[in-house]
């Protein structure tokens, strides 16, 4: 059975609030790079991009992260090249936090080379992480059982998210 835990109004106001914290995380820069990792991710990042762009008059970079989720050993592939992120601050962005193990090997790929900081996004928080990895910024934290699996889905531009 699907409950809906966020609607689409719902999941916009949160990715407008985070897009406030991201920008006062990043006051002291002049460059914010957002880096959503593939599918879903990337599209919470443009939304919260979106908004920065709104709020502030600073450089907005999107930056997308493909990798195979089922084995994140394997390559990490960036829309950037290294030397465009060299020195930089980069939000990396996912819709859903389950156990970490994603957003921990997205963050890993960015830390090797120096940057000016490293924060992490998340629409929703699950509380079941295997990893030593939080959200610094999150539009909701669900307690869900281990069972519980949070799903969200983006049509058409528009976002919901879901309980299953």
């Amino acid at each position: 059975m699907r409950e809906t835990i966020l609607t689409a109004e719902q999941i916009e106001q949160k990715l407008e609030r985070v897009a406030y914290q991201i920008l006062e995380a990043n006051s002291a820069y002049d460059t914010i790079i957002v880096a959503g990792i593939m599918k879903n991710g990337y599209a919470v990042a443009e939304r919260i991009s979106y908004y920065l762009e709104q709020i502030s008059t600073k450089k907005i970079v999107r930056c997308q992260i493909t990798m195979d989720k089922k084995n994140p050993l394997e390559s990490i592939r960036t829309s950037l090249n290294e030397k465009d992120y060299t020195n930089e601050s980069v939000t990396v962005v996912d819709d859903v936090l389950h156990s970490g193990t994603t957003l921990i090997y997205a963050v890993r790929h960015f830390l090797s080379v120096p940057l000016k900081q490293c924060k992490t996004a998340v629409l929703v928080d699950r509380n079941h992480k295997k990893f030593p990895v939080k959200a610094d910024f999150k539009g909701v934290s669900l307690s869900t059982s281990i069972n519980e699996n949070v799903v969200v889905e983006v049509a058409n531009g528009t976002f919901t998210a879901s309980l299953l």
